[in-house]
C-alpha cells in the first residue's frame, strides 16, 4: 500500500471497533435498568442454548451425514457427563473419524 490507502482499512477496522464496544457497553447499561423478573432470568438463562442451536443446526444441513453423527455424539455426551468441553471434543472427534471413513 502506498499514500494513503491504508486509511479507508484502518478507518473500517475502528469504527468496527467502536461499534462492538458501544453495543457491549450499551448492553451492560440497558441490563442495569432493566428489572429482572424471573421470566427475564429464565429467557436469559436459555439464551446460550438457543445461540448453540441456530449455529450448530445450518452447519448440520450443510455438513452431511458425518455432521448428523458428530452432533449426535456430541448430545449422548453430554447428557452422559454434562461436560461442555468433553461433549465439544467426542463430537468433533466423531466428526474427523466419520470423514476419515469416507463419510460425506
Amino acid at each position: 500500500m502506498t499514500g494513503t490507502e491504508w486509511a479507508g482499512p484502518v478507518t473500517a477496522i475502528l469504527a468496527m471497533a467502536a461499534a462492538t464496544y458501544a453495543v457491549r457497553f450499551a448492553g451492560y447499561w440497558i441490563m442495569s435498568r432493566v428489572p429482572l423478573t424471573p421470566f427475564l432470568r429464565a429467557a436469559l438463562e436459555a439464551l446460550p442454548g438457543a445461540i448453540i442451536v441456530a449455529t450448530v443446526v445450518p452447519l448440520a444441513m450443510r455438513g452431511g451425514l458425518s455432521a448428523w453423527i458428530g452432533i449426535a455424539t456430541a448430545t449422548l455426551a453430554m447428557v452422559a457427563v454434562r461436560k461442555d468441553i468433553v461433549a465439544l471434543a467426542t463430537g468433533m472427534g466423531a466428526v474427523m473419524a466419520a470423514r476419515a471413513l469416507g463419510l460425506p
